[in-house]
């Protein structure tokens, strides 16, 4: 990332402002198009004035910026600097914050690092943890922890489209969450099971929450536990939250809240959080795909052909059910009909999704149909398959 040095502006910024968003030149003034931008563009642009010199263009949009967001404190403190920087020199962030603001002036500073260091991946580039998607699962949710964003995609016909991107703020000890009250937001495949109103919470939550079906059978058979993980607003008076700051929820503001919530369909819309989110080319998803869709065949081939002992052999020894079954009761318990000489076994509505972390995990969800006979039965599953040495390995299924 190549900067220039400008005298003025914070060696913080300046270090990042070069590689930001990827905005064109400046425009002289504050056109309507800028005036549309959201409070993250808009501060962007800011640096991309001062990159060019342009101080009072900095200052202009720096105004508008404080008088259209007022609570938006970076806003104010980059502000604050412009102004300190018509007399001398800034140089760092924050210099013209009052004494004994420290510890606010460090979220801020971290606050600022992580907006500008966000960047969109290459349109050519996927996510490598958005497998394949039900055609009625209209949208999906990632977060990068490690550089505190959101991304929102939507699942088209031609394939998958980023629709948009936002700041979170996480958890106050990071992620790879275990216990209550550990402070830690989780990581994994889930999915939002419910949408709160604002007025029926406290003000904390501001316009409302999307609670998450954690812990999900692979945090249980980890020993994770703990709930009451949302994604929710801010409070009133609170634009934005520094990035490490909650007590594990995900926490965006309440604009872009109101986005979110307005797009995503409760019980079908996936959120996968991680550390490791990767964006690949469309060969690497693909390869994937046909990676955890091979495993599945394999499990529906073996179950058609009441092979027992292959089936069992793609099961973990670590293996629970979600009402705690080990291997052997749970395919007691899934086995039908086990007198008949033929039977059909069919899967349909598929998803597979890769976990984004260290740990891998692939979560696949299907409808198996078992024809035998006049009898016809369908089930929907969801199994997580984890990686056990060279082997992948069921280590929880579900009928949902």
């Amino acid at each position: 990332m190549k900067a220039r040095f400008i005298a003025g502006l914070s060696l913080l910024l300046l270090s990042l402002s070069a590689g930001a968003f990827g905005h064109a030149a400046k425009k002289p003034g504050l056109t309507p198009a800028a005036r549309n931008l959201n409070p993250e563009q808009r501060l962007n642009e800011i640096y991309q004035d001062l990159a060019h010199h342009d101080l009072d263009a900095a200052q202009r949009k720096a105004d508008a910026l404080v008088e259209a967001y007022p609570s938006f404190r970076l806003g104010h403190l980059v502000r604050g600097d412009i102004l300190l920087m018509h007399t001398r020199p800034v140089a760092a962030l924050g210099a013209a914050a009052p004494a004994g603001a420290d510890s606010r002036l460090a979220d801020l500073r971290r606050e600022a690092a992580v907006r500008l260091q966000a960047s969109r991946p290459a349109p050519t580039l996927l996510p490598r943890a958005l497998l394949q998607m039900r055609k009625d699962q209209r949208h999906a949710l990632i977060v990068d922890a490690r550089h505190s964003r959101l991304y929102l995609y939507e699942n088209r016909n031609d394939g998958l489209r980023l629709v948009q991107d936002f700041y979170v703020s996480q958890g106050k000890l990071g992620i790879n969450k275990l216990k209550e009250g550990d402070m830690r937001t989780p990581v994994g495949v889930y999915y939002l099971i419910g949408r709160l109103p604002g007025v029926k919470l406290p003000d904390m939550y501001g316009k409302g929450a999307l609670p998450l079906d954690y812990p999900n059978d692979w945090d249980k058979i980890n020993g994770r536990s703990g709930s009451g993980i949302w994604v929710h607003g801010t409070p009133p008076e609170t634009f934005s939250r520094p990035p490490l700051s909650t007590d594990g929820c995900v926490v965006v503001s309440n604009d872009d809240l109101n986005v979110i919530t307005r797009t995503v369909e409760i019980g079908k819309t996936p959120i996968l959080i991680g550390d490791q989110v990767e964006f690949v080319s469309k060969e690497q998803v693909e390869k994937d795909l046909q990676q955890a869709a091979a495993l599945v065949e394999t499990w529906r081939r073996d179950v058609e052909n009441r092979d027992d002992v292959s089936l069992k052999a793609l099961y973990s020894p670590k293996f629970r059910s979600a009402g705690d079954d080990r291997i052997d009761a749970w395919l007691d318990k899934n086995r039908y009909l086990p007198g008949a000489k033929k039977i059909s076994v069919t899967i349909s509505e598929t998803s597979y999704f890769r976990q984004p972390s260290q740990e891998e995990v692939i979560v696949s969800n299907f409808t198996q149909q078992i024809v035998i006979g006049k009898f016809r039965h369908a089930v929907r599953k969801r199994q997580y398959w984890a990686k056990e040495g060279k082997d992948w390995r069921i280590v929880a299924e579900t009928n949902v």
